[in-house]
């Protein structure tokens, strides 16, 4: 393939559901001339609830199905838990392949602090994982961070399910304790799960106007396009790229988000990653 052609390839994105779609709508901000195949694994979601072996194996699995099928010419793994569990295991058997993963943006929720007490919502795996454990490792010292676990947060957005999203958000906040400026307070949240982001109105209403909200979608959309600079995949700024979207399961749900989210209207594909699935 010449590296023209390789250029033009798409960019792979998958996530568990339609929480990457917040990445990707990050990514086509700072990359619109590229295109992209999003995968949502709804077939094997919640992500957040599942042990590491199953993430890795299934990270693994999607991402054979988007270099072998879709011949994408690099990949986001838009997923924090997939990231803490997959990333060195897609990075040693995709060795030329660029790939960003995305991690709880800590450190630079860290520098910014005032109160120097800091806020973070995920999901238990990705606070359990020896990943999460390391990155809070190196912030010792640096502030306190508050770690809240959001068990059926990701699986209520992904379901549209806006009653059940809001009485979760509201217990969370709540129990998380002081948002503000104030002494021991939190000002500053982190997202740590790329769900998060699509309900930040409510998540707002909640903390209050004085707590800065940070999402990792950003940062990966500008580390995206460093590393397909150094690669030489970047393509020049002109045309509009496309977006092929790309489902394990209900196409019609991913395709109806992508078009709350997103604004994109299109047919959804089902994704057959596996043998009847």
């Amino acid at each position: 393939m010449s590296s023209s052609a390789r250029a033009a390839a798409p960019i792979g994105v998958f996530d568990s559901g339609v929480g990457g779609l917040s990445v990707l709508r990050a990514l086509r901000a700072e990359l619109p001339q590229e295109n992209f195949v999003y995968l949502s694994d709804a077939a094997h979601a919640p992500y957040g609830e599942r042990a590491d072996e199953y993430l890795s194996a299934r990270a693994v699995r999607v991402a054979d199905y988007l270099v072998a099928q879709q011949g994408v010419k690099a990949l986001v793994v838009a997923c924090n838990t997939a990231t803490a569990a997959a990333i060195h295991t897609l990075r040693a058997r995709w060795p030329g392949l660029p790939i960003v993963g995305i991690e709880p943006a800590l450190k630079p929720a860290a520098a910014a602090s005032q109160t120097k007490v800091v806020g973070v919502m995920a999901t238990r795996s990705t606070l359990q994982s020896a990943k999460f454990k390391v990155l809070l490792d190196k912030l010792q010292g640096q502030a306190q961070f508050v770690l809240q676990a959001c068990d059926g947060l990701a699986a209520a957005i992904e379901n549209g399910d806006a009653d059940t999203a809001q009485t979760l958000c509201a217990r969370y906040v709540q129990a998380m304790g002081g948002f503000g400026h104030a002494d021991g307070q939190m000002d500053h949240l982190v997202l740590g799960c790329t769900h998060y982001p699509l309900v930040e109105s409510l998540l707002r209403n909640l903390v209050g106007p004085h707590t800065t909200l940070l999402e990792a979608g950003p940062p990966v959309s500008q580390q995206t396009r460093r590393v397909l600079a150094q690669a030489g995949l970047l393509l020049p700024p002109g045309v509009a790229g496309a977006v092929r979207l790309l489902s394990t399961g209900s196409t019609a749900e991913l395709g109806g988000n992508a078009q709350r989210w997103l604004g994109l209207n299109g047919v959804v594909i089902r994704a057959q990653t596996e043998t009847g699935g």
